[in-house]
């Protein structure tokens, strides 16, 4: 399966801007934004910062849209042209889409503490979907589906781990959460406020509509 294997932080320092790949790292003095906040490579420090108009902005949001979500550029163009099919705003149908992805549903329910282990939980085989095991990162969740982690994987210390972070972070409105049982239901979709990212949808539209 082609994904990326490669150190992550550089990622955040290509954008120059915090994608929240690493958890708890993220919000941390440890950063790599935080320590060095400049592009990767041998000549990172001493490379001229060019301002990106046009075309580079909008392929630059792409790119951060993929990353924070882990997704190929063929999965992420068919999300675009199953959102750009639908009656609506494109560009918050397309986020829509990412955010009910089960690996991201996993990691606002606080199964894991970021997307990347959320993915590896369920790849993993311990998450049940509505009682059924799921072990696919882009299954689409629906409204009323109720995820889960399965019995024999709860003392996991890497789900106790998770648990603790995300208690101190923002509740997710769109999701009903158990944190005794380790259950969520997904209660009605994600709206454009309730994605916090640094991700301007509207330019990704424009990328792919030309």
């Amino acid at each position: 399966m082609a994904r990326y294997t490669g150190p992550v932080c550089r990622l955040c320092r290509r954008d120059a801007t915090k994608l929240f790949l690493k958890g708890a790292k993220c919000f941390s003095d440890k950063c790599a934004i935080e320590k060095r906040n400049f592009p990767p490579g041998q000549h990172g420090q001493s490379r001229k910062v060019k301002k990106v108009v046009g075309y580079g902005l909008q392929l630059r949001e792409k790119q951060k849209a993929k990353r924070i979500y882990f997704t190929l550029e063929t999965q992420f163009r068919a999300y675009y042209q199953k959102a750009a099919n639908k009656t609506g705003v494109t560009g918050e149908l397309l986020l829509q889409q990412l955010e009910t992805r089960l690996d991201n549903v996993c990691y606002r329910l606080g199964f894991a503490m970021s997307r990347r282990q959320a993915r590896q939980i369920v790849r993993h085989g311990h998450i049940q979907v509505n009682g059924r095991k799921v072990n696919i990162p882009s299954f689409q969740c629906k409204v009323g589906d109720e995820v889960k982690v399965r019995e024999g994987s709860k003392k996991l210390v890497i789900l106790e781990e998770s648990g603790n972070f995300a208690s101190g972070q923002r509740a997710v409105q769109w999701l009903d959460i158990n944190r005794e049982t380790l259950t969520g239901r997904l209660v009605a979709l994600p709206t454009r406020e309730d994605v916090n990212l640094p991700v301007n949808e509207q330019l990704i539209v424009e990328l792919y509509s030309k």
